[in-house]
């Protein structure tokens, strides 16, 4: 790659930041640094919203995700919710597993973000998250989810 001229200038009429690439054509060089720019930080999550946008969501700030038809939605510590593409299968195998368990089949929640958790007498947990969001763990999750909790896993 030949040399790369990086500078910054302050708009503070922009929203959002802004890359430009300036070259004398469109080639392997510019496409590499452009995937390169696009990919999302190390630790994050690349959702969109029904209007279009796009964010790359830190995991510490995900509290739930669950399965919504077709689409995995992520609710997001601000109360925002966001949608993947990807499979809450895929997103299990890929969110840090000292944060994230799986509650259901349709579910997982972010441990840090758990404010309370209530084993009931007929064997279910109630799980309530911050932001007042409420729900339940399924009875086959709950051995997985007392060994999280107890640091045994």
């Amino acid at each position: 790659m030949e040399k790369v001229n990086v500078r910054f200038e302050r708009d503070p009429a922009l929203g959002e930041i802004q890359v430009v690439i300036r070259a004398p054509e469109r080639d392997e060089a510019v496409e590499a640094l452009m995937a390169k720019l696009a990919e999302p930080p190390p630790d994050t999550v690349l959702a969109f919203d029904g209007n279009g946008g796009v964010r790359a969501i830190r995991q510490e700030e995900i509290i739930l995700v669950s399965v919504e038809g077709k689409l995995v939605s992520l609710t997001a510590s601000d109360g925002s919710c966001w949608f993947t593409r990807q499979s809450l299968q895929s997103l299990e195998d890929t969110l840090d597993k000292s944060l994230f368990v799986r509650i259901s089949r349709y579910e997982l929640v972010n441990l840090n973000r758990v404010q309370r958790y209530d084993f009931t007498m007929a064997g279910t947990l109630r799980i309530e998250l911050m932001g007042g969001t409420e729900t339940w763990a399924s009875r086959r999750c709950i051995p997985a989810i007392r060994r999280k909790l107890s640091g045994k896993e």
